[in-house]
């Protein structure tokens, strides 16, 4: 663990927002925590910024964090971000577009209005982004690791 990255403190103040401590005692006040990379490689590249997205700490990985700092960390990195996983597609309005998806994500069971096929964007082999018409963006982590059901309606759009 480098210099940098031990004895720093992370944590949330009373009115909710993040502050950090360096090792050498500096206080930053109103700190995000921001992946380089959300999709890809969640765990890797992490920044604590400033309220002007100014950095202040990288972190190469999170493991390299003590469990106490790392489980903050991972609690203000969700906080701000909003990217729900679809975990199953139960059925669709229509196969032309727009169309309405009944969806369980790891968030509950919801509904996604997909206007266009360019809405899904395949980041991977088995990763995908799905962007609906209110601009929220759905992840899909394995297609391959969907139910059958899932994976034959998704194919009718990709």
């Amino acid at each position: 663990m480098s210099a940098a990255l031990q004895n720093i403190q992370f944590d949330q103040g009373p009115s909710g927002r993040w502050f950090f401590v360096a090792h050498d005692g500096k206080q930053h006040e109103h700190v995000m925590a921001v992946r380089s990379f959300p999709v890809a490689a969640p765990e890797e590249g992490i920044a604590l910024v400033d309220v002007d997205g100014k950095e202040l700490l990288w972190i190469p990985h999170l493991n390299q964090l003590t469990e106490a700092v790392r489980a903050k960390v991972l609690l203000a990195m969700r906080q701000r971000e909003f990217m729900p996983q679809i975990l199953k597609l139960y059925g669709v309005s229509s196969f032309v577009t727009p169309s309405t998806w009944d969806i369980e994500t790891d968030r509950g069971r919801t509904n996604l209005l997909l206007k266009g096929e360019e809405d899904i964007r395949r980041l991977s082999a088995s990763v995908l982004l799905v962007t609906d018409g209110h601009g929220v963006q759905f992840l899909i982590r394995d297609l391959a690791q969907m139910d059958r059901y899932s994976r034959k309606l998704f194919d009718r759009f990709l």
